[in-house]
């Protein structure tokens, strides 16, 4: 098994990628909405992908979080809400809050499992700030780190209970960043103590089963590398530090803050601790170079994983009763 997570051309596999997966056999998938049509051309394929690796337990993600980052929406699928919506409930009502994104990820876990898919890109654990670029504050959980670790921890219960393996992004913090990582690479100043607020929430979660990196460059902790390429950052802060011992992804290396050639970018982060590289596009030149550059998920990469996948269990709630409960208690915020 290849410790990389490719993405697919469209909505059905291509017979390209489906001798090229069954020579990688990477470690999973992740969906977009170029390969999203309807329920039943989406169960088809996720269950195609199934039945290619052979097993159950398939890795097979998708970044839904409600707002702007979803891949599954109308008129097939109802839209949800992002981070500050229950922000500005917690204002409020905190206990509420936390009820309401409980509520909302069980139904997102429902919805998800139902088409196949198995594991979901949320929570944010990044702390917003006044100056936090736009990219994070829209979908950010707010900007006390205690109340994003207790947003954040009823997201991944409740994805857990629909049935979806919940992944904590991202990793050590994307707050401070002052520009979007997928155009620019930003470079985070503050001191070594101030960064402790950033940490809080990945601290809090420590026992997630996946997490993901941030292509963000902290200057207290290395001065030259961005997080998803630094050993330092990676042993030092996220597995040292945070104390996370789940299966660690980085986000897109397709992003323009990454120099270098995709087999490049992938092999430095795996040679800087990363379990598995994440790969969006679905380029076919560049998963082969991809592939070609890197080795075998490491054995406690895989145990990593294994074990985050055993963690899914079978989907329980009722969807609309879960719409309804969460739409009630986000209506508090406008009384």
């Amino acid at each position: 098994m290849k410790p990389v997570i490719f993405g697919l051309s469209g909505p059905v596999l291509t017979a390209d990628e489906r001798a090229f997966f069954a020579e990688a056999r990477p470690a999973g998938y992740i969906l977009f909405k170029r390969n999203v049509v309807d329920r039943a051309q989406l169960r088809a394929l996720t269950d195609a992908l199934r039945d290619l690796e052979a097993r159950d337990d398939v890795a097979i993600l998708v970044d839904q979080e409600g707002g702007r980052v979803a891949r599954l929406g109308p008129p097939e699928w109802p839209s949800f809400p992002a981070g500050p919506a229950f922000d500005a409930l917690y204002e409020r009502a905190p206990i509420s809050a936390i009820e309401a994104a409980r509520a909302n990820a069980t139904a997102l876990g429902l919805m998800l499992a139902e088409v196949g898919i198995t594991v979901d890109c949320l929570p944010l654990l990044d702390v917003a700030r006044p100056e936090t670029t736009e990219a994070i504050t829209s979908r950010a959980y707010g900007h006390e780190p205690m109340r994003v670790a207790a947003m954040g921890r009823a997201t991944l219960e409740g994805l857990a209970a629909g049935g979806v393996v919940g992944v904590v992004k991202h990793m050590p913090g994307h707050g401070r960043a002052i520009v979007d990582t997928h155009h620019h690479l930003p470079t985070v100043t503050a001191t070594d103590a101030e960064l402790e607020d950033d940490i809080a929430p990945f601290r809090a979660l420590a026992g997630a089963p996946m997490g993901m990196t941030s292509h963000i460059v902290f200057e207290a902790w290395d001065r030259d590398l961005p997080a998803t390429l630094s050993p330092t950052v990676i042993e030092q802060v996220i597995r040292g530090r945070i104390g996370f011992d789940g299966l660690l992804m980085t986000d897109d290396i397709d992003m323009k803050a990454l120099s270098g050639t995709p087999g490049e970018k992938a092999a430095a982060s795996i040679a800087a601790g990363c379990d598995v590289v994440l790969d969006c596009w679905a380029r076919m030149d560049e998963m082969v170079e991809i592939a070609g550059r890197l080795g075998d998920i490491t054995p406690i990469g895989r145990a990593r994983l294994d074990r985050a996948m055993a963690s899914v269990a079978a989907p329980e709630g009722d969807f609309a009763a879960l719409i309804e409960k969460r739409d009630a208690l986000l209506a508090l915020a406008a009384v």
